[in-house]
């Protein structure tokens, strides 16, 4: 009987205990679940649990891979720095949650921890972009849209796509000025800032964050400090949130404003054209019926404002800007091809410019443009003087043929030539103003709005600079001033134009009356800027090299008493084909061969920066004789298509399509690097110059420029061009 209980004891005693281990190993699966490890082992899910509990009680657990993760991940690191006196208790409990969640796996502080930026591979030759992933830190507040069937093996945590942070998380990049020995300095703007993503809680404010920030590489735990003797310095955080400051700017209003306006004198040009057309089907507007469109259709039937609203029909400054039609007497059609070809070039130039700021392997893209085969890009700045000597070219060579004009000028006196000269400012800058103010509005909202939403750190801040100076880009004169201080700082050669159609007028108006003064002037001019860039350029100890060029920008590459040698060089060629008859009576071969000479000469001035590190003597005289030369050689093309001779290669330039990318070729210019800046500000990452990808990019940008372009000039450059011709001959301009 007693061994009879004494069994019945020992099969007790092992229930209670087999009970005991269902209900711990169904709490763990309970738990496996909760804390999604579907696939782990249970001794993983017990280490993982007992290690949550044990933080959440206050317990010194430390597991091995601690102290790595503080010296390796930033965001790691701010919640170990971080306590009750340095941030908000809410703050500091979900960074804790977040130490906690990290140490003990929990899939959602996983995705934390690797959405947020660690130092990848590359920092020698400029890999600064240290971000992680928005979207994977986006992905720890919401579930991922992605469906797996269930039917297949994975070696994965299937909750790392399911479970949510129990708090909001934000994602948002701090940025750090390092000083590392380590890293190839280019000297091309501050290129030596690390840009770290970090994905936080958003209980924790920008200040805070950056106090912590700097306690965390103050305190010695940051490990790349050590290796690479950075000695970071906290800059600034961005919450990656457009502020509302940006929809109260001024220029905002403006912009809005011009669109607005345009808009309605397009609709209303629309119903002047429809009126006009009188018993034709109305495609376009609806009849005239409501009161507004019946006091606009009285408005609109006095000529004056006709004349004037039809400037904005859309219909025909499209037909204006896609007419290809026959060469006229007097025009040189080699323009058109030089003039597109160019802006295509130069807008190939920015691509590569403004990839700078964005690639992490700035070092290889700069040796890339030093190769032979890239010089075409690297060397496209060039090509500004191309624009110069055409500009200077046309501005004497229209003027000396208009004798009607000229004829004026040699009988006014000075009051008379005084407002000659004010109408023929007007004009111009009636015909240069509005896209270039739109534009230059345009690019102080656009920098304002990556200001706030990129995550690069923006170099060139012209939201800022805009404000400040927008008087100089509106009277030309914003390149007399620090090449770090304009406003939209590519249209310094537009500033550089203006001038130098002042200048050319005042020499023009007294070539008229004195023309032995006038020609004295000139050749002075032409001496002084050939003696002032060798001053400039030996004071300055002027070189090739990149960094060189942009420190010197001021001095040499913006200043309009050096860049004004091209703009000379064409106003004489005009004045030696117009005045003296130029006539070329040469054989075709000849004739060939000169223009043969004449490309290769383009080409050679082109690659004659292939070798960097010459003396400052050679690289300024290759500098100045160098693009006098290059001049010599457009203006060759000028006079001999003029003149009707050519080799297969010239017509090709003056092929009738170019007239099309002519008319754009104002917008082209203005709006490319606002479309290239604004288009890479806005990815989400860095990337790497790979030279195929980059001939993507290239054709990639031409179509959204030339699209944007059309759509620009079509609103605020040829309106305005009608108006000027209307305001001169009593009616718009016409094709």
């Amino acid at each position: 009987m007693e061994r009879h209980w004494k069994w019945v004891l020992i099969i007790g005693i092992l229930a209670l205990v087999a009970d005991a281990a269902v209900n711990d190993t169904a709490t763990l699966r309970q738990y496996r679940y909760d804390y999604g490890l579907f696939n782990g082992s249970l001794e993983l899910a017990t280490e993982v649990i007992r290690t949550d509990i044990q933080g959440k009680e206050g317990s010194v657990f430390q597991p091995q891979h601690e102290p790595h993760l503080i010296r390796s991940s930033v965001i790691f690191g701010l919640t170990k720095v971080a306590n009750e006196s340095n941030v908000n208790p809410s703050c500091h409990n979900h960074l804790k949650q977040v130490q906690r969640g990290i140490l003990s796996k929990q899939p959602w502080a996983i995705k934390v921890l690797d959405a947020s930026g660690t130092k990848p591979s590359g920092f020698v030759f400029g890999q600064n972009y240290w971000l992680g992933s928005r979207e994977a830190c986006h992905g720890v507040q919401r579930p991922v849209g992605i469906t797996l069937s269930r039917n297949y093996e994975r070696v994965m945590h299937y909750s790392i796509l399911t479970q949510s942070a129990p708090f909001r998380m934000d994602y948002r990049v701090i940025y750090l000025r390092h000083r590392s020995p380590w890293q190839v300095e280019i000297k091309v703007m501050s290129e030596q800032v690390l840009h770290i993503g970090l994905c936080l809680p958003s209980s924790c404010g920008s200040e805070e964050v950056k106090q912590l920030a700097r306690d965390y590489v103050a305190g010695g735990s940051f490990a790349e400090d050590d290796i690479f003797d950075m000695k970071p310095e906290v800059l600034y955080m961005k919450d990656l949130q457009l502020s509302e400051r940006f929809y109260q700017r001024l220029t905002f209003r403006l912009v809005v404003a011009a669109i607005l306006v345009t808009g309605a004198l397009m609709l209303c040009a629309q119903q002047v054209r429809v009126a006009k057309r009188g018993d034709d089907p109305d495609p376009g507007l609806a009849p005239v019926e409501s009161e507004l469109w019946q006091a606009l259709d009285f408005l609109l039937k006095k000529e004056p404002l006709q004349n004037f609203v039809s400037c904005f029909d859309v219909a025909n400054n499209w037909k204006k800007i896609s007419a290809m039609r026959p060469n006229q007497p007097g025009e040189i059609p080699i323009m058109n091809g030089l003039r597109s070809v160019c802006a295509i070039w130069i807008l190939i130039f920015h691509v590569v410019w403004y990839m700078y700021f964005t690639v992490h392997n700035k070092t290889m893209l700069i040796s890339y443009a030093e190769k032979v085969f890239f010089q075409y890009v690297s060397t496209a700045p060039l090509l500004v003087d191309v624009f110069f000597t055409i500009s200077g070219f046309l501005q004497t060579y229209n003027f000396l043929r208009n004798a009607k004009q000229l004829e004026a000028v040699r009988l006014n006196g000075l009051w008379g030539n005084v407002k000659l000269f004010g109408k023929l400012l007007f004009h111009r800058y009636l015909r240069l103003g509005p896209l270039y103010l739109v534009v230059m509005g345009s690019v102080d909202l656009a920098f304002a709005y990556i200001g706030d939403v990129s995550v690069f750190h923006i170099n060139e801040r012209f939201d800022e600079l805009c404000p400040q100076y927008w008087w100089r880009n509106l009277l030309f004169i914003q390149n007399l001033f620090d090449h770090r201080e304009m406003c939209a700082n590519w249209s310094w050669s537009l500033a550089c134009d203006m001038q130098f159609f002042l200048l050319a007028n005042i020499v023009l108006f007294i070539y008229a009356k004195y023309p032995k003064l006038a020609k004295g002037v000139t050749l002075s001019g032409l001496v002084a800027t050939i003696t002032w860039s060798y001053g400039i350029g030996i004071t300055n100890n002027f070189e090739f090299s990149f960094d060189s060029t942009y420190a010197t920008g001021t001095q040499i590459y913006t200043s309009p008493f050096v860049r004004v040698l091209p703009y000379i060089v064409g106003a004489i060629a005009a004045w030696f084909y117009q005045e003296q008859r130029l006539q070329f009576e040469m054989s075709e071969r000849r004739t060939r061969r000169y223009w043969h000479l004449s490309l290769k000469v383009f080409v050679g001035c082109i690659y004659s920066t292939v070798k960097r590190d010459l003396g400052t003597l050679i690289t300024i005289s290759l500098f100045v004789l160098g693009r006098g030369l290059f001049s010599l050689t457009v203006c060759w093309m000028i006079v001999g298509s003029a003149s009707g001779t050519g080799v297969w290669w010239s017509r090709l330039l003056e092929a009738k399509c170019f007239q099309h990318l002519n008319r754009l070729s104002y917008a082209i210019y203005l709006l490319n690097p606002l479309v290239i800046a604004l288009v890479y500000s806005l990815t989400s990452t860095s990337s790497a110059a790979d030279p195929f990808l980059l001939s993507v990019v290239c054709c990639g940008f031409t179509i959204i420029v030339y699209l944007a372009s059309i759509a620009f000039s079509l609103a605020f450059e040829l309106p305005y061009s009608n108006l000027s011709s209307l305001l001169l001959k009593g009616k718009p301009k016409t094709s």
